[in-house]
């Protein structure tokens, strides 16, 4: 059963989307992701709406959106929880890299990779310290050179 809040973006995102814009970009991205055809605006504008709706989420309950958000194997919603984990970079842990690693992995169109490692890797990267900040940095020179495509461009980057 999905969560309340991914049921919004879900259906907001649907009802956003158009048929043609939904086959341009599919044409345009590739990597075997359905479309709805929704706007960057669109989905930027319904991730806002959603933590209107959902306000003070914890760290457990961003990246468990943004998990649930990946799940299905549709641009928008990919694209939603990227932009749901850009506003919420500042709660992001050092742990969090194995379930980016997991997106990365996963992510299938450069459009989505890109955004990932410079919008929520970098930041958390750059205010990570100590233990934590070597650890990570361990992590992403295993990505670099990972056989993985998207890790190995989003090693770089960083």
């Amino acid at each position: 059963m999905a969560s309340p809040a991914a049921e919004f973006i879900d259906r907001t995102l649907q009802a956003e989307g158009s048929e043609f814009r939904a086959e341009a970009d599919a044409e345009r991205i590739g990597g075997g992701l359905r479309h709805y055809g929704a706007s960057v605006g669109a989905v930027r504008g319904t991730v806002r709406d959603a933590g209107r709706r959902h306000p003070d989420m914890t760290h457990d309950e961003v990246t468990a959106l943004a998990a649930e958000l990946w799940a299905e194997p549709v641009y928008e919603r990919r694209l939603a929880a990227i932009v749901l984990l850009q506003g919420h970079v500042r709660m992001l842990r050092g742990s969090d890299l194995t379930r980016l690693e997991q997106f990365l992995r996963d992510a299938r169109a450069r459009e989505l990779v890109d955004p990932i490692a410079t919008d929520v890797v970098r930041p958390l990267l750059d205010r990570l310290e100590g233990a934590e900040a070597t650890r990570a940095l361990r992590i992403i020179e295993r990505w670099a050179i990972d056989p993985d495509p998207n890790l190995r461009r989003a090693a770089s980057l960083r």
